[in-house]
């Protein structure tokens, strides 16, 4: 008995061709079986083979296309408290940098995010999980970083680990105790915290994948996101990086030192950057949806593309960034970043992948991947960028279980 058939999509979009474009089949189906895709190819030819009355579950998709679960590399959803005022502050003239100065911003979150107990915070990020699936998003990676303290980050690492295994997303956790430098707190002090104190209980823990540090000039140093990002490879820890989001600091470079897996925002970075993250086969990940929600400039992927790389985009889905929807950051980055639909797609899915290390055929169709899809409520994967109404997922599948539809 196989577990699932999708049969009779206008199109299937499999993943990258070799030639930077898409590999897409036309009245085609999908199956999958023991939780990995066992076959691709003409409708016809695979119901043949996979009757859909011997499946489990069968979906008639005439009509509609499927393509690969979206991968959301970059979001902090695990937090309590609410900034809404804070964007209308930043719509009268006030910076982000000036709200963080005057202890909003991330701080008030990181107050907020104290408070609140251990049930609220799980709670949240269940509810934020629920709207990421609703539109198509399969695996997300969530970042702790609004506690700033050992018991507090220790306590949203455990939020995240209990919600992966609640939920039918796939969460990748990752530590973030160098979001910001706590209030009446010097930096390097707080350095020295992080990489004495809160790095070895998180590693005893055993939840975290990766360590992510803000390299930038009202946060952390160059010198002092080195040492965060050692003392967590040493840990086991991946390295990420924030980097170049308001200033050219260095983190790029940085990322590229220390094997990060991503290197994140990118906003300043230079093609110099572009090329040592491809030499060092760090992934660029871009998130316009960030540049939106402040009114500033995007990044331009063409350096990172010229230079070979991959490129992710991801929601960046924070207090300060409220986008749950992976196909809303591909309209972004085709209107405002001039990405082609094809390498929008490629960003919230494969490219994405990647960014959080997964090298398993996560973020494509391929025979063996994992069984992550969306059947769209369109004919073709060019109203992911074109229909920016959140309601272009019609039917996500995780493992080939249906999860949401």
């Amino acid at each position: 008995m196989t577990d699932l058939v999708v049969h009779d999509a206008s199109e299937v979009v499999v993943g990258p061709d070799g030639d930077g474009g898409l590999d897409v089949r036309e009245n085609a189906a999908v199956v999958v079986d023991d939780g990995e895709v066992a076959r691709v190819g003409d409708t016809d030819a695979v119901t043949r083979e996979y009757p859909p009355a011997n499946a489990d579950r069968a979906v008639d998709a005439a009509g509609r296309a499927i393509v690969p679960g979206f991968v959301d590399p970059h979001t902090h959803a695990v937090f309590a408290g609410d900034r809404a005022d804070e964007f209308a502050t930043k719509l009268r003239g006030k910076t982000y940098q000036e709200i963080l100065a005057e202890g909003g911003g991330i701080l008030r979150t990181v107050r907020a995010t104290r408070a609140a107990s251990d049930e609220a915070l799980l709670t949240n990020l269940l509810g934020h999980l629920d709207a990421m699936l609703a539109n198509g998003t399969t695996t997300v990676e969530v970042k702790s970083g609004y506690g700033l303290d050992t018991e507090t980050e220790l306590r949203l690492l455990d939020a995240i680990g209990r919600a992966d295994e609640q939920h039918p997303v796939d969460v990748v956790p990752t530590f973030m105790g160098a979001h910001a430098v706590p209030e009446d707190r010097d930096a390097d002090d707080y350095v020295d915290e992080v990489v004495d104190e809160q790095i070895p209980a998180v590693a005893d823990q055993g939840v975290a994948e990766c360590c992510d540090v803000f390299c930038e000039a009202d946060a952390f140093s160059v010198e002092g996101s080195r040492r965060v990002l050692e003392a967590g490879r040493d840990a086991g820890l991946t390295p990420k990086v924030h980097a170049e989001e308001f200033t050219r600091l260095g983190g790029a470079q940085l990322a590229a030192d220390v094997g990060a897996v991503s290197a994140d925002h990118l906003l300043h970075a230079t093609a110099e950057d572009a090329r040592a993250l491809a030499d060092a086969g760090v992934v660029p990940t871009l998130l316009p949806a960030t540049a939106f929600g402040l009114g500033a400039d995007y990044a331009d992927p063409e350096p990172f593309r010229e230079a070979g790389s991959p490129v992710a985009l991801a929601t960046d889905f924070n207090p300060n960034c409220f986008s749950r929807d992976q196909a809303f950051t591909a309209t972004l980055a085709c209107v405002e970043m001039g990405l082609e639909p094809a390498a929008a797609l490629r960003g919230i899915t494969r490219d994405s992948a990647l960014a959080v290390d997964r090298t398993d055929g996560t973020g494509t169709l391929r025979e063996g991947a994992p069984g992550d899809l969306v059947v769209l409520d369109a004919p073709s994967h060019l109203h992911i960028p074109y229909r920016f109404d959140g309601a272009v997922a019609d039917t996500v599948v995780k493992s080939g279980v249906v999860v949401h539809e």
